[in-house]
């Protein structure tokens, strides 16, 4: 197919978008620049979209990326609860890197989550795309454990995802969730840098 007609499918896709996946898009985008801000108003906004997503991604037989949203709704609750705690405690939620433990644990849900949705997704269900979902959901997992602590490297892994899930999504017919994709690809690089500038202020308080 073309270039001109790549686009021109594109563009219909887009038309066609659900008001659903527009508002869960909405949400997301404000999710994602709230995170970038540090800001607590991440938590709610992340679990109205993931919530949303649900669905959209059960609708499109993204299996594992259903499953990934449901993780992303739970680690959000966790997330939000935390962040709570640690205020009442009077603790600041501080940003930190990343520890060998961390790494360790990283590794774990990348590995052995790709392997166990890889198989289920080929096995016992109707996925199309199981290796690309599968691999999308996998560094995800471990790029939203990663936030829901506060360690910097989170933007890393939940890239790598992002930039894996982008074609992944056009291809299965939900272009204004890649658009999104593509916001959270953007927004993440700056993520990084400014979580790192963060890192630094906190010792210079």
């Amino acid at each position: 197919m073309s270039l001109q007609g790549l686009a021109y499918d594109f563009t219909v896709q887009l038309l066609n978008t659900t008001i659903t996946e527009a508002i869960a898009v909405l949400f997301g985008v404000a999710s994602v620049i709230l995170a970038n801000r540090n800001n607590m108003l991440l938590y709610p906004t992340g679990i109205i979209s993931t919530g949303l997503y649900l669905y959209i991604m059960s609708s499109v037989g993204l299996y594992a990326e259903t499953l990934l949203n449901g993780y992303y709704l739970v680690m959000s609750i966790y997330g939000w609860i935390r962040w709570v705690k640690n205020r009442e405690d009077g603790k600041a939620s501080a940003i930190s890197y990343c520890t060998a433990k961390d790494w360790i644990m990283v590794g774990a849900i990348v590995i052995l989550g790709f392997a166990i949705l890889y198989t289920t997704l080929s096995k016992y269900t109707d996925s199309t795309v199981p290796f690309a979902d599968a691999l999308v959901s996998a560094f995800a997992w471990a790029g939203m454990w990663l936030l829901a602590k506060h360690k910097i490297e989170n933007w890393i892994l939940l890239n790598v995802s992002n930039f894996i899930a982008i074609p992944l999504l056009v291809y299965k017919g939900i272009p204004m969730t890649a658009l999104l994709t593509v916001i959270l690809f953007t927004v993440a690089m700056f993520g990084y840098f400014r979580w790192r500038k963060l890192y630094h202020l906190q010792f210079a308080q």
